[in-house]
């Protein structure tokens, strides 16, 4: 069953009954419903490859392909925030994220196609060349961008200047709070369908890169739900601030008691049934700071695996999984990628649609 819901000229479809959480737990699905947004399942696939003298099947998840436009993990998280925002009847939304956030560009872009202008709360990051492409495809497709950052205090006194009174549905970074993460409980369960029609092997770990946490989070509740015993390995990307197994925990433990709350079906004790490790040794320098490892990971991906990944999230996550191939204690175990790195990159926009005096002053730094 799907509904059509009809805004801003265009169609857009709700999913009620056409993924694999509503179907499943269909007395959820009348309380949370979401937006059919991305082309779902995105595909499966594995390949051999030799990175020292033995041979390793290695799985990969291609979250890359959620979307023909313009694809990544972040969609899956958006088709519940922002089929929200419509349910309240926002005048527009508001989210976070650094100079070269893909969550802050996608949810400009998907948000603008739903006829909601976006205010991106941006912060500083390390100067790289993805920083001036994305902060033009945010000028490019209307996004209000502000700078976010100093203490606590400049922080509430932004939001407050910039958001409060204007009818803004919030979201969160990254898009992970409870109800973004539940893109990925659906995840979870859509690959144990996959490994049920044998499309791929049951994986002993599954290796995603982990900056705000939903997307690992959900994915290990997921794999729980559907009684996969997967490891995921949460390779952490962002500082330890914002990824720590603290947090994790939180966000694991609130999704779960929602489910549950929404649907008694759902364990209680799904939180502690969800199998997850957080893997900081890859972390390196700090936020979209490379290193040789990483370096490495992205080089073999493309030679060996067809994969194009970037250094600040996929490269490390890659990177993990390299090194773990190597221990000896892991031999035998089948290893899946996920890959949540969006391979459709944009049109370069055309510089007659790009206003830069509208780009914060201290933001032109990355165009230098």
């Amino acid at each position: 069953m799907q509904i059509a819901y009809a805004i801003a000229d265009c169609d857009y479809r709700v999913a009620a009954m056409t993924d694999y959480l509503a179907n499943a737990y269909p007395a959820l699905a009348r309380h949370v419903d979401k937006l059919a947004l991305a082309d779902l399942p995105t595909p499966v696939s594995q390949h051999v490859v030799s990175p020292g003298s033995i041979e390793h099947v290695i799985g990969i998840k291609y979250d890359n392909l959620t979307n023909s436009t313009y694809g990544g993990n972040k969609l899956r998280k958006l088709e519940y925030l922002l089929r929200r925002a419509l349910k309240r009847n926002a005048d527009r939304v508001a989210t976070f994220g650094t100079a070269a956030s893909n969550h802050a560009l996608a949810t400009t872009l998907y948000a603008k196609q739903l006829g909601l202008p976006c205010i991106c709360l941006t912060s500083h990051q390390p100067k790289t060349a993805a920083a001036a492409r994305t902060l033009r495809q945010l000028l490019a497709s209307g996004a209000e961008i502000i700078r976010f950052g100093g203490g606590y205090r400049a922080r509430v006194e932004t939001m407050r200047r910039h958001v409060q009174g204007r009818n803004v549905s919030v979201i969160p970074l990254g898009g992970s709070s409870w109800l973004g993460t539940l893109g990925y409980v659906n995840a979870g369960l859509e690959l144990a369908a996959q490994i049920a029609a044998l499309e791929i092997p049951a994986p002993d770990r599954i290796y995603i890169a982990t900056g705000t946490m939903g997307s690992a989070a959900g994915l290990a509740l997921g794999l729980a739900l559907a009684g996969q015993k997967a490891d995921v390995q949460a390779v952490r990307v962002s500082p330890e601030v914002i990824m720590n197994r603290r947090r994790l925990d939180h966000l694991l433990a609130k999704t779960a008691t929602m489910l549950n709350h929404f649907d008694a079906s759902i364990p209680r004790d799904l939180a502690s049934r969800a199998r997850i490790h957080v893997r900081h040794e890859f972390f390196g320098e700090g936020y979209a700071v490379s290193n040789n490892a990483t370096d490495a990971a992205i080089e073999f991906a493309a030679d060996h695996l067809r994969l194009s990944l970037e250094p600040t999230y996929t490269g490390k996550a890659m990177a993990a999984l390299l090194h773990d191939l190597a221990r000896p204690e892991l031999a035998g175990k089948s290893m899946l990628f996920w890959n949540t790195y969006n391979s459709n990159p944009l049109p370069e926009p055309d510089d007659a649609t790009i206003d830069m005096d509208r780009l914060p002053a201290e933001f032109l730094r990355y165009f230098d």
